[in-house]
């Protein structure tokens, strides 16, 4: 594999200190703006260098199940990312053939950056507590720091207990953020409802949703007269929005 791929980013040059590379990986059909904010939380309370949101290929956990392309997927992730400056998106596991497990993902990256930076994998919470049965959970543990993403309120009480009886060291930090109550699956129910994404996601990422015909929108309708702000006509303020 090359040294470096061109959309990923460039870290390691001075020896002298030590990066620190966040790494947002998910499904993100489609990304949203809780995404988006648990990535700026973490890029700030741990000091991060840059963050590289890494949609997955052929993710081990949505086998069997409908998954947009990754082609759909890199794009709007794309899209949602372009306008943060240590925020980067990258074709990385997209473009791997066969199933995409952590571990794989994590060694390959070792391998392409030098040994001063520093790999944060971010996700949620509730991933955490399964962490120790991921494929070669060990080789994650020795590889990355964790960061645990939860909503407020969140009992953490499984996860811990998972962490702490595992065989292995894994170092995991736990980070509140109030946007996790969104979800894609409440994204994707709102758009075949033909309800607004507004404030839930980019608005780039609304209009190809809508202009690709992703989760069952009708781009014939987006942008026109009530139905740009999710209200069909003849419905009025039905789903709640002034």
């Amino acid at each position: 594999m090359e040294m470096q791929r061109i959309d990923l980013p460039a870290l390691g040059e001075d020896t002298d200190r030590t990066y620190r590379l966040g790494i947002m990986g998910g499904t993100f059909d489609p990304i949203h703006n809780g995404h988006l904010v648990c990535a700026e939380c973490a890029f700030d309370a741990l000091d991060l260098d840059m963050v590289v949101f890494m949609p997955a290929g052929s993710p081990a956990f949505k086998q069997g199940k409908q998954v947009s392309t990754g082609e759909d997927r890199y794009a709007m992730t794309l899209l949602a990312t372009s306008d943060n400056p240590h925020f980067v998106a990258t074709r990385f596991e997209v473009d791997r053939p066969g199933v995409t497990y952590t571990a794989d993902t994590l060694q390959l990256l070792r391998d392409l950056y030098p040994d001063n930076v520093e790999f944060f994998f971010i996700t949620g919470a509730d991933a955490i507590a399964d962490v120790v049965a991921w494929r070669n959970a060990d080789r994650v543990a020795a590889l990355a720091h964790l960061v645990g993403a939860t909503r407020p309120g969140y009992d953490l009480g499984r996860a811990e207990s998972a962490i702490e009886s595992s065989p292995y060291d894994f170092d995991v930090t736990y980070l509140e953020v109030p946007a996790l109550s969104i979800s894609s699956s409440y994204l994707r129910e709102r758009v075949r409802e033909g309800k607004s994404l507004r404030y839930l996601t980019p608005d780039p990422v609304t209009g190809y949703i809508h202009k690709h015909q992703l989760y069952g929108a009708r781009a014939s309708r987006y942008g026109a007269s009530n139905d740009r702000y999710g209200i069909r006509s003849g419905e009025g303020h039905k789903d709640g929005q002034a």
